[in-house]
């Protein structure tokens, strides 16, 4: 496997991780921003009234409500982005990664609203009467670019697999077995089944079940926040002050946790956040297209809600939990993936203001040449467990680690334990000790330190839980819209069963792989959406104006 790793991982680099990416989609929302004349505030009134259906019409061609297609497209978004993808981006940059969290979900919402309105003008009726639509059908019939279409919902079809199934129902039943001792292979039957149950129900069903299963999420989740909130409420507005205090500065190191620079908090905002709302991606195109509505750019304010409600409410809620409550620079006893873990030579200490500016330095987006910390390589003695620490310095999770214990089929290491170019040659054995946490632990510790104790804990595995779910079977139908784009309606039965047995699969196997061809195909989803929408910029402008007017002028008849 490690060639075809190694392959997705240099697609990676070169896609979604490539410096351009971010900056890609952050320019298209700025630039829709400014020539639609900043829509995410003159329509967002507007955009309640819609979704609240004061202009509706129930006669209008479509399969769910403004309000069920809202809850199917953020079935998809509030997932698991918003638990650990949030507790990811404060580890990485600090409290600056959350304020670019919230400046990429002010221009995703245009950049939203955008692509479902063209989306939702050229959405078409499939062979068996439902609503088919997203960016395929706009670059076919909008463009004229069908190979562009073709490779979109090619794209779509494997990210479904990649990002929307096997990644949530892995994190899941981990979850469910960790906090509840089930077996991963019975959770995952049990949640197969409901899945099943859902999707061959078609849209109607996933629109019922997400129109139910995200507000009760969304306000158990918020629930519990506050009592977090509320428990370390002294610390709030410090928290507030210092998302903005370095937001232009990179975040200074606290605690254990060394530093990040400022591109490295800008890099991993704007990462995590574009992961969360998936503004720009071309997913929610595909949810909102079954809307009952004659107008294309009513449906496109609807959108507007999205990143507001899933990034600038629901991730906000836990930035505050994890800031407010001090965890995010703090060591916890913790088992050390080797991917997060380096050996360095010689004796760093995060009490040294000379050593942290330089382990910062080092472990930066990109390293100064003349970095003085140098991967270690050579033989460690370890005596009962202890390793000899004496010219070295362990790093795991972007922190200086305590102690470090050697272990091997769970029982202390007596010898010599060979590291090159920093990392174990021996991958029997294994590192755990205390270091910084990061995502859903992140999370989850942060909800224990509060008056909701271990029950936090529990709280988040709960909502995980749900929001991998509902994840997962809006993708379900992103899939399927796709397959009847590209081979016709009869071949969504056979995708439906291929993606209950993935999800499945995904409970009981190791989805590192999953996840990296996940990063590669939204990327491969989003480039060619991105460029879609440019082209189509003059259409949507006049799409704007013409429904505003219209709008306008029934008020005042």
């Amino acid at each position: 496997m490690a060639p075809i790793t190694d392959l997705f991982s240099l697609l990676d680099s070169l896609l979604g991780g490539a410096a351009y990416f971010p900056i890609a989609l952050l320019g298209i929302g700025l630039l829709f921003t400014i020539y639609l004349g900043f829509p995410q505030l003159r329509f967002f009134r507007h955009a309640w009234s819609v979704l609240l259906g004061k202009h509706t019409d129930e006669k209008a061609p479509g399969d769910t409500s403004h309000f069920q297609a809202l809850s199917t497209a953020l079935s998809g978004t509030v997932g698991t982005g918003n638990i650990g993808g949030v507790a990811f981006a404060i580890f990485l940059g600090g409290p600056a990664a959350l304020f670019w969290m919230w400046a990429t979900a002010f221009l995703g919402m245009t950049t939203k609203f955008v692509e479902v309105s063209i989306s939702h003008k050229y959405r078409k009726q499939d062979a068996q009467g439902f609503m088919a639509g997203g960016p395929m059908y706009y670059m076919e019939y909008g463009l004229g670019l069908k190979w562009l279409a073709v490779f979109f919902a090619i794209a779509t079809v494997v990210s479904s697999f990649g990002s929307g199934n096997m990644p949530q129902a892995n994190n899941m039943a981990s979850g469910i077995e960790t906090s509840f001792g089930i077996p991963a292979y019975a959770s995952g039957l049990v949640f197969a089944g409901l899945m099943a149950f859902v999707i061959v129900g078609g849209v109607r069903r996933i629109a019922t079940v997400a129109a139910t299963l995200v507000p009760t999420m969304g306000v158990l989740y918020a629930l519990g926040a506050f009592a977090v909130i509320f428990s370390n409420l002294d610390q709030v507005v410090p928290s507030f002050v210092s998302v903005f205090e370095y937001a232009f500065t990179g975040s200074a190191a606290a605690g254990g946790f060394l530093g990040a620079s400022f591109a490295y908090a800008f890099n991993r905002g704007v990462n995590r956040g574009l992961y969360s709302n998936e503004a720009g991606q071309g997913s929610a195109p595909i949810a909102h297209a079954a809307a009952k509505t004659k107008e294309p750019v009513a449906e496109g304010m609807v959108a507007i809600l999205e990143p507001f409600i899933d990034t600038l409410i629901i991730c906000t809620l836990t930035g505050l939990v994890i800031l407010s409550s001090g965890v995010w620079q703090e060591k916890f006893p913790t088992v050390f993936s080797q991917t997060d873990t380096e050996v360095v030579a010689g004796q760093y200490s995060d009490e040294d203001d000379e050593h942290v500016r330089q382990l910062s330095a080092h472990l930066d987006l990109i390293p100064p040449q003349n970095d003085p910390v140098r991967a270690f390589s050579g033989t460690i003695a370890v005596s009962a467990g202890a390793p000899d620490t004496s010219n070295i310095t362990v790093l795991h999770n972007r922190s200086v680690a305590e102690n470090v214990v050697v272990t091997q089929q769970g029982q202390p290491f007596d010898g010599l334990m060979v590291i090159e170019e920093g990392q174990l040659v021996d991958t029997s054995l294994q590192l755990q000790g205390d270091s910084l946490l990061h995502s859903v632990p992140l999370t989850a510790k942060a909800f224990e330190q509060s008056m909701l104790g271990d029950l936090g804990g529990l709280l988040v595995t709960v909502g995980l839980t749900l929001f991998a779910f509902s994840t997962a079977i809006a993708w379900s139908y992103y899939g399927d819209r796709a397959v009847t784009y590209l081979v016709g309606s009869a071949w969504v039965t056979p995708y439906r069963c291929l993606y209950v047995i993935g999800f499945f699969t995904a409970t009981i196997v190791d989805t590192s792989l999953i996840w990296l061809i996940s990063a590669v195909t939204v990327a491969l989803m989003t480039l060619p959406n991105l460029i879609g929408m440019f082209l189509m910029r003059k259409e949507v402008k006049q799409m704007t104006q013409d429904y505003w007017q219209r709008t306008k002028a029934s008020q005042t008849s």
